[in-house]
């Protein structure tokens, strides 16, 4: 919450002989130390999240609030599709996906070692070095063909191996060739005559842009961005006055 002082503390604050200057960076410090201790509340929160309990995957994704980062970074995509693969049952708890594990794990399609052989195949195909890329439509449709050929045979060669021990098991050979597909697919068409490039680069620019302008506090103060919270200074003038911002 912003700091407000009226105008009788304002006056007495310049007459101990403060200026308007050493006042408003007062209140900017102590905005400051409220935004990080309101941080900090919010990470405590983390603590209780019902997702620390879900199914761990290998691609687990950390939490984080950059959009760049986020934007790079493809495992979230492929944690889901090993939950999937592994059959994991998505829940929704306390508004949060997690993923249990599925109660009868004889009936999944795919064994551990089959996930993990898939699984080590799309994050091949998966990943910043293809999302990031610059191909036009034919490239991408023939390396996709490709793909879906090379993993259909795959699973066709070795499919008692990876748990497809069983006629039921093998009525999902189609679909999950056909997900593995769509997955690499997309991936390849954010690479469509770069645009993933493009993009980034927009962002980047945004991004440079708002951390050199600063951001503005509730009550007309800039704090530029590249500033790092300190703790409130032993003199700074609002701790005295009336005992509000002790």
């Amino acid at each position: 919450m912003a700091q407000q002082l009226t105008q009788q503390d304002w006056t007495d604050l310049k007459k101990q002989g403060f200026s308007d200057q050493e006042i408003a960076e007062a209140l900017q410090e102590i905005e400051l130390e409220e935004l990080q201790m309101s941080s900090g509340i919010v990470r405590k929160g983390y603590m209780k999240d019902p997702r620390a309990y879900s199914q761990q995957s290998a691609f687990a994704v950390a939490r984080d609030e950059n959009l760049i980062r986020w934007q790079l970074e493809l495992n979230d995509i492929l944690e889901r599709a090993e939950h999937i693969l592994r059959g994991d049952q998505p829940k929704f708890k306390d508004g949060h996906l997690i993923w249990e594990k599925n109660p009868d794990p004889d009936n999944n399609p795919l064994n551990k070692f089959g996930v993990q052989e898939i699984m080590k195949i799309l994050a091949m195909y998966i990943n910043r070095n293809t999302i990031l890329s610059d191909y036009d439509k034919t490239e991408i449709n023939y390396k996709v063909f490709d793909f879906g050929r090379r993993v259909n045979n795959f699973i066709f060669m070795r499919y008692e191996e990876i748990g497809m021990d069983n006629e039921h098991k093998r009525k999902h050979f189609e679909i999950i060739v056909g997900e593995l597909v769509d997955l690499v697919h997309s991936a390849y068409k954010r690479a469509l005559h770069g645009g993933e490039r493009r993009s980034l680069r927009e962002m980047i620019s945004i991004s440079q842009s708002t951390q050199t302008q600063g951001l503005m506090t509730p009550s007309g103060v800039t704090i530029n961005n590249a500033m790092q919270p300190r703790e409130r200074g032993f003199l700074n003038p609002l701790r005295y006055v009336s005992g509000k911002y002790k």
